[in-house]
């Protein structure tokens, strides 16, 4: 339930202060997603700089971006000036892209290849993410919130919910890590040895533009990830990535870590080897969600498995190399 400010100041009342009482069937959010989604067309930037501003308010107290919303909430959203500029819709194209990479699909629940290149929401100067045009491609879907994300480069399977049940369930799942999440990856040299598990703390810093940048900390999260190498040849390494847990840029920070950083990684990466994987024809970030698994009801005790297949141009990659 909403309501305007009926306990501050008739001038604080006329800049468009709310009060939104948070439902149970909204509980379980992130507080920035929860802006994100109700205050459209806001860029990231204004949300994070209103958060730590403490101009967003639960119950009265400050909060962080990460702070999930529990029903009976009340959340102060502060006036928001936003751009008169008209929304700009997802075009035929990019709908047409979206529509060709839908791998499952049922009542509750939507797995989508998400091509490189694709947002998983618009802000911070992007006109739309992928939400904006399943919104376009389903408009009469009641509603549409992802279960987990992706980095804008990173392609691969990405789960969309269609009932809150249905996202509850998962994030049920990704709390106990039993949705299981595995990549596609080319490092760079040679990998030493098999299988390795790369067990080293993350700690994320969001710069004042919005931009995120994650560094090994002993101060940092748990981050513990599986590698696995499939293929490799004289200068690079086709791997698979078992995730147990999900911290932002966690493979492509645990690659560097190890001295094998991921092909075509701007921030963490190489810059004469990605040169030299150009030559091959990447154009990308090669980091792919390769295959995914969860169950569909938490009674339920039989597994899904969805895989997504490579694109084109990262399958020509690997031919040239040989992997």
């Amino acid at each position: 339930m909403e309501k305007p400010d009926n306990r501050n100041t008739p001038a604080e009342q006329k800049t468009g202060v709310r009060f939104v009482s948070i439902s149970a069937d909204q509980a379980g959010q992130r507080i920035d997603n929860f802006l994100l989604t109700r205050l459209k067309g806001a860029p990231k930037t204004l949300i994070y700089r209103i958060l730590r501003k403490g101009e967003v308010r639960v119950n009265k107290g400050r909060i962080k971006p990460l702070y999930k919303l529990q029903a009976g909430d009340e959340v102060r959203i502060p006036p928001i000036r936003l751009s008169d500029k008209p929304t700009v819709k997802p075009g035929r194209s990019a709908i047409d892209a979206i529509a060709n990479n839908i791998l499952y699909e049922d009542k509750r629940l939507l797995v989508l290849n998400k091509p490189s290149g694709f947002a998983v929401h618009g802000g911070s100067g992007l006109s739309y993410g992928i939400i904006e045009a399943l919104r376009v491609l389903f408009p009469n879907a009641p509603y549409l919130e992802l279960v987990h994300r992706l980095d804008r480069d990173t392609s691969g399977c990405l789960l969309i919910a269609k009932k809150r049940s249905m996202l509850r369930c998962l994030h049920e799942q990704l709390r106990e890590h039993r949705l299981r999440k595995q990549y596609l990856t080319l490092v760079k040299d040679l990998w030493p040895g098999g299988k390795q598990t790369i067990d080293v703390p993350l700690r994320k810093n969001t710069l004042r533009s919005g931009e995120r940048l994650v560094r090994v900390d002993n101060t940092g999260k748990v981050a513990i990830s599986h590698f696995h190498p499939r293929t490799t040849s004289g200068f690079a390494s086709l791997m698979e990535v078992d995730l147990e847990t999900g911290r932002t840029h966690q493979i492509r920070v645990h690659a560097a870590h190890t001295g094998h950083p991921v092909a075509g990684d701007e921030k963490y990466g190489d810059a004469l080897f990605n040169r030299k994987m150009r030559e091959y024809g990447l154009k990308r970030l090669f980091l792919h969600a390769s295959r995914i698994s969860f169950v569909l009801s938490p009674d339920s005790t039989e597994s899904i498995e969805v895989e997504a297949p490579l694109e084109a141009s990262l399958k020509n990659t690997l031919k040239q190399l040989d992997l």
